[in-house]
């Protein structure tokens, strides 16, 4: 019996990569393997709906499409080694598969601080599980709390809980503005007063050196010793790719995993890689490879890498990322790369007062638009879209 396909990752990725591969005509055996107990389901709401108590599991778990209903599941079951080069993968229960092909999909885990002081309060936000458990934290009457990192996660976080009625949400991030980083100096201003007037507290240009506490923590210690009070400490400072498995192959891990323009790993071709784990020359820009962690991402890594592993050999990987924010009423929208301009920012419409939309540009061409605000400027955004999806590649 043929060793059939195997998927190393249960979360999106790995559901679409299964449902990608029935599409491109593999009629072969599927296995899933995945170290959560739960099937794939939808992680944007864990920092927003689920922790405001407004959508329950059952709400986010995604249905597999007809075709891929014959896929077999295994889960709570992680992947703890492979050797590539025997076509096999050994999992924490002992037991070993063979594969005829493999899909890397293991996804991130979210970084933990190295700081000393109590663990108990510290939360992430990654799984549903964890989900629930800060919830709990936030319900608790008087809760202060600090959210160390003012990405996406952490501001959406800081959000719901003002939302909650905690009396005290404080923002800590050594970066001088929130999600300065993806968004630039300009949006990151018009964040941090729409934060600011809703309640959230920022302390900018510093870091965490400690937490204070017994058996739990009751403080932050921020690196110019300052002490913030806190019950609930939330820790968003990026993430660790899921690749320790891999290790003893030769492959290049040192920010997830390298794959070539057709997302195969090491040239091989029996092995591909898809979602957030994936680090690929986007042949719509400079062929630099990178990581994307937007939620279009592994829908569009699952279809190229499945046409690739079939055999179809598709056209260089060139995906348009896309991500939305929602935090407090407002909602970011984004289309490109604007992260590749941010030496060129232009306000193509509205006023970072109010509702506005934002162009990021390369060379004087429009590589991403970024909607702050309503419904008006969502649709501006998506109107550029087209533009950008026309756009000839970057020369490197």
């Amino acid at each position: 019996m043929a060793a059939g396909i195997v998927v190393a990752g249960a979360s999106l990725g790995g559901l679409r990569a299964a449902e990608q591969l029935r599409a491109a005509g593999w009629s072969g055996r599927i296995t899933v393997v995945g170290d959560e107990p739960h099937m794939p389901y939808n992680r944007p709401p864990l920092s927003k709906e689920v922790l405001a108590g407004k959508a329950p599991f059952a709400s986010l778990a995604f249905t597999p499409k007809a075709a891929a209903a014959d896929v077999q599941w295994r889960l709570g079951t992680r992947i703890v080694a492979s050797r590539l080069a025997e076509r096999t993968v050994s999992l924490d229960d002992g037991s070993v598969l063979p594969y005829d092909g493999l899909v890397v999909a293991t996804g991130m885990r979210p970084r933990r601080l190295r700081c000393p002081g109590p663990l108990t309060g510290r939360h992430t936000v990654r799984t549903i599980d964890d989900a629930q458990r800060l919830r709990d934290e936030l319900t608790r009457p008087g809760a202060r709390v600090v959210v160390v990192g003012a990405g996406f996660i952490g501001c959406e976080v800081a959000a719901t809980a003002v939302a909650l009625g905690v009396a005290e949400v404080t923002v800590v991030d050594p970066l001088p503005l929130p999600m300065v980083g993806p968004l630039g100096e300009l949006l990151g201003r018009a964040l941090l007063k729409r934060h600011e007037e809703r309640g959230v507290r920022f302390v900018l240009g510093t870091g965490v050196s400690g937490f204070v506490g017994e058996s739990r923590v009751t403080g932050v210690v921020l690196s110019d010793g300052t002490v913030l009070e806190a019950d609930v400490v939330v820790e968003s400072v990026g993430s660790v790719a899921n690749t320790e498995w891999l290790d003893g192959n030769g492959l290049d891990l040192s920010d997830g995993v390298l794959t070539d323009d057709r997302l195969r790993v090491g040239g091989r071709p029996e092995v591909v890689a898809v979602g957030d784990v994936a680090r690929f020359p986007n042949a719509r820009y400079d062929g630099v490879a990178r990581r994307v962690e937007h939620w279009s991402i592994p829908a569009d890594t699952a279809k190229h890498a499945a046409r690739t592993l079939v055999g179809a050999e598709p056209a260089p990987f060139a995906p348009l990322p896309t991500f939305w924010s929602d935090q407090h009423e407002f909602r970011l929208q984004s289309f490109g790369a604007p992260a590749l301009g941010k030496g060129d920012v232009r306000i193509l419409d509205g006023d970072p007062e109010g509702d506005v939309l934002v162009g990021y540009h390369t060379g004087g061409r429009l590589v991403g638009v970024v909607a702050l605000g309503g419904h008006a400027v969502a649709t501006g955004a998506a109107r550029l879209r087209a533009e950008l999806l026309k756009q000839p590649a970057l020369t490197a």
